[in-house]
């Protein structure tokens, strides 16, 4: 006689309904042997649920086990696996009080019997409800998360022998009941109060933020480059709970969601400039997002830009034009949503101080024209805005700041997002940035003269097809932070001066 329980794979960001099959007869005494396209720590399942079972003083059937993970052909990773692997042998020999049909079980078993969390609960809540399950048993770690999908019985269980005892109808798991949602810790930003001057770098900013829209710095050392990148969390807009679910699950299945019920707040993401491609784009002998999905719907900010390793480089080509990206491997063939803002600064020249007018620059041409090759020009080329940071004259240093704060900001970017939210109410994409070259022409429709000044423009700066479309929605995203429904040309003019000048 056989058994089956559900459980569920990660694959991915989303989650799939394993059937976990046990049967017992022939073979050696005590022998388990696990089939299914198990990786390595799901072989190892078995030791751990041997051990676990003899620590809880229960009986281990007195044949051979043979434990299926169907279906057969989806590689099966991760420890997730131990809990219903060592319910389905026990209900070889035990009568469980309990119908199996329409529940679910994950969680890792320690040694001694308890039960560890795992990571991509939020998915497999998210399987079990598609697929008709009804009731969870997962990790006590795992509870809240598992409960920010609605509609579900969930059981936090904290061992092997606590599980048994509620399957066998003697002591009962209380249900979970989902407590209040735990906030993230406010990101570590400044106000833009506490920046004195750099008028041009916030107004960047806040275009960035209003429509989405990529932004490099450059600057000497010290301008404040780094300062102002992180004050733009403060003005970005709140997030959905469409996004906040969406970027929840990718921090579940990455590990990284911690203590955190939900992530509430746009991602912020600064990885150093020493970053391998696997960690910044996603990858993996088993892929896992990297940097640029954990920034997903969030700011990406990559300091010291040139530093970065050409390869990693070119490899947010694809990301930052359709908002994904693919990997493939020999196990797995993924696709991890890549929807950030690139924030990205650098200095002039090796030395930082080339053009400036109060230090000079000890670099040779060689030098400079090295360093600035490390950019290749379609990676230039996808960046909507780019802004010159200077040093702040002491005089502003020293006076009041009279500029807006990042609250007053704030509420400018909101109403230039609610404007695109009503304008794309009938389409997938939520800001101007997003908007496919094909629909340009449609939402960014220009009168007679803004069209002539944007042309005149193009022939002068040699603009690529690429680069027309970007000042096209970046003049978009501009009228609509001035509440103004057509594009103007004062509109298109802003738009320009964030190009880069040809040398």
């Amino acid at each position: 006689m056989s058994t089956k329980i559900w459980s569920a794979a990660l694959n991915g960001l989303d989650a799939k309904i394993i059937a976990v099959e046990a049967d017992s007869g022939g073979g050696d005494f005590g022998q388990i042997t696990i089939v299914g396209l198990p990786d390595m720590a799901v072989s190892e399942s078995k030791e751990r649920v041997r051990s676990a079972l003899r620590n809880c003083g229960l009986p281990f059937p007195r044949r051979k086990i043979t434990v299926n993970l169907a279906p057969a052909d989806l590689k099966k990773r991760g420890p997730a696996y131990d809990l219903p692997i060592a319910i389905s042998i026990l209900a070889l020999n035990n009568k469980f009080a309990t119908d199996f049909s329409r529940l679910l079980l994950v969680g890792e078993l320690s040694l001694s019997g308890e039960i560890r969390p795992i990571n991509g609960v939020l998915s497999m809540a998210m399987a079990a409800k598609q697929a008709g399950l009804s009731t969870l048993f997962v990790p006590y770690d795992n509870a809240a998360e598992a409960g920010l999908i609605g509609g579900l019985i969930i059981f936090p269980v904290v061992s092997l022998q606590q599980t048994i005892q509620h399957l066998k109808n003697k002591i009962l798991i209380p249900e979970f009941k989902a407590p209040e949602i735990k906030l993230e810790p406010e990101n570590n930003c400044f106000d833009f109060n506490d920046i004195k001057g750099q008028e041009k770098a916030k107004r960047a900013l806040e275009i960035a933020a209003a429509g989405g829209h990529n932004l490099l710095f450059c600057g000497p050392p010290g301008s404040g480059k780094t300062m102002l990148a992180r004050a733009m969390p403060g003005i970005l807009p709140d997030l959905v709970s469409a996004e906040k679910l969406e970027i929840t699950k990718i921090y579940s299945a990455a590990g990284e969601l911690k203590d955190l019920t939900l992530i509430n707040r746009r991602p912020f993401r600064s990885p150093h400039h020493s970053a391998s491609v696997n960690s910044l784009i996603g990858g993996g002998a088993w892929p896992r997002p990297g940097e640029i999905s954990l920034a997903h719907r969030g700011v990406l900010f990559l300091d010291e830009f040139p530093e970065f390793s050409r390869s990693v480089l070119e490899n947010l080509r694809q990301p930052l034009e359709e908002g994904f990206i693919h990997i493939n491997r020999t196990a797995a063939h993924l696709k991890f949503p890549a929807r950030f803002t690139l924030l990205a600064a650098m200095n002039p020249c090796p030395c930082g101080y080339f053009g400036s007018k109060e230090k000079p620059c000890r670099c040779a041409d060689r030098q400079i024209t090295v360093y600035r090759r490390r950019l290749s020009g379609p990676i230039l080329d996808r960046i909507d805005l780019h802004a010159t940071v200077d040093r702040t004259p002491w005089e502003k240093l020293t006076g009041e700041n009279t500029g807006d704060s990042s609250t007053e900001i704030k509420t400018r970017v909101e109403i230039a997002r609610k404007i695109q939210s009503r304008r794309f109410k009938n389409y997938q994409w939520l800001t101007n940035a997003e908007i496919p070259s094909p629909f340009v022409k449609n939402f960014c429709p220009l009168n007679k003269s803004g069209e002539a000044l944007l042309n005149e423009a193009s022939e002068k700066m040699k603009l690529s097809t690429r680069a027309y479309f970007k000042i096209l929605k970046l003049a978009r995203t501009i009228a609509d932070l001035n509440q103004k429904s057509n594009i103007l040309p004062e509109h298109i003019a802003e738009a320009l001066q964030y190009r880069p000048k040809l040398d």
